[in-house]
């Protein structure tokens, strides 16, 4: 049985697989098995991989099940210890498996690994060192567009990591449960980061795991969709996982975010899109309810240490967003 299991999701991405699939092979641990998950691809992926990289193991699923779905379908196949999550989108340092499993030792009692992602095209900048969050309940990448350096030189707990490039150990995936398939894409790992927080769970931030991204280079695609999803599922995130008590205390910040959000995405012609997700929420309504009273059931940590995880810098950040939009002219609806 191999040490990490290696999940790439993949759809309509061949012109991508082989940085990705090359750095795999380049990597200096070699305990580990990679599992390329095609969401129904049509422009060659499958054949490609099977050519190119026999060593892979397919699972070719008929449709697209998204991001959740796709992994979902990785994970059952998955036989190791610790499930490496990573785009296809990317090119990961020859030592991003060799220190995320050195951190798995290191750190016997954290449950995830951030890797420190960096711009596909401007290596030297970050992308994320995974995410903080904020009294409003949003997340907010670390590092983002910071320069490399001192500041993220060293390993820290953090609130979560970005799904495209993480190591979740299995014995915490068994107690608290995998992506949630209702998300489809976007904000699924920031509902399981805080799965994980409310059972005690760390993250370590892993900063010699580096991984190369083209950022949002499948999200560009759709951006109505991307929009749509985001504003839903991170209604998914708070709802289902935030402590009431802390939906009382912050529902000050949590309406500034609301407000703020319908502003920015009115100005840049996304007002449909956001709407459509609010609306959508509802109809979730009931299964968010059900999951949210299993989840809170089994919280082990005080409020107290939630509390502590939590920044109002997210809330400026939106905010600086939103002033930035505005000075822009306004888009037409796509």
């Amino acid at each position: 049985m191999p040490e990490i299991s290696v999940i790439v999701i993949n759809w309509n991405g061949e012109h991508f697989l082989e940085d990705c699939l090359v750095a795999l092979r380049r990597q200096t641990f070699r305990d580990f098995e990679t599992i390329l998950v095609d969401n129904g691809s049509r422009d060659g992926s499958l054949d490609y991989v099977r050519s190119q990289f026999p060593e892979v193991q397919i699972v070719a699923l008929p449709q697209n099940l998204g991001f959740a779905g796709g992994n979902i379908a990785g994970y059952k196949r998955a036989s190791a210890d610790l499930i490496a999550l990573l785009n296809n989108d990317t090119e990961a340092h020859p030592d991003w498996l060799e220190q995320m499993h050195r951190a798995s030792l290191l750190y016997p009692s954290a449950g995830s690994f951030a890797s420190k992602m960096m711009y596909f095209d401007d290596r030297e900048r970050i992308e994320n060192c995974g995410s903080a969050i904020g009294s409003d309940g949003a997340t907010m990448n670390l590092g983002r567009d910071e320069r490399d350096g001192p500041a993220w030189a060293q390993p820290r707990s953090i609130f979560g990591p970005c799904a495209g490039a993480v190591a979740y150990r299995r014995q915490m995936l068994a107690d608290i449960g995998f992506l949630d398939p209702e998300f489809v894409n976007t904000y699924e790992d920031a509902d399981l980061s805080f799965r994980a927080q409310l059972r005690g769970y760390e993250c370590v931030f892993v900063p010699r795991a580096v991984v190369y991204h083209h950022y949002c280079a499948t999200n560009k695609k759709t951006p109505a969709r991307q929009v749509f999803n985001s504003q839903r599922n991170i209604e998914f995130v708070y709802l289902k996982n935030m402590p009431l008590s802390l939906i009382l205390r912050y529902a000050p910040q949590r309406l500034l975010y609301e407000i703020g959000a319908a502003l920015y995405f009115t100005r840049t012609g996304f007002a449909a899109a956001f709407v459509r997700a609010k609306l959508d929420v509802l109809k979730h309504l009931p299964s968010l309810l059900r999951k949210r009273k299993e989840i809170q059931a089994r919280k082990t940590v005080p409020n107290s240490y939630l509390r502590a995880l939590m920044t109002d810098s997210v809330l400026a950040s939106r905010w600086k967003k939103l002033r930035s939009a505005w000075h822009m002219p306004a888009q037409s609806p796509i």
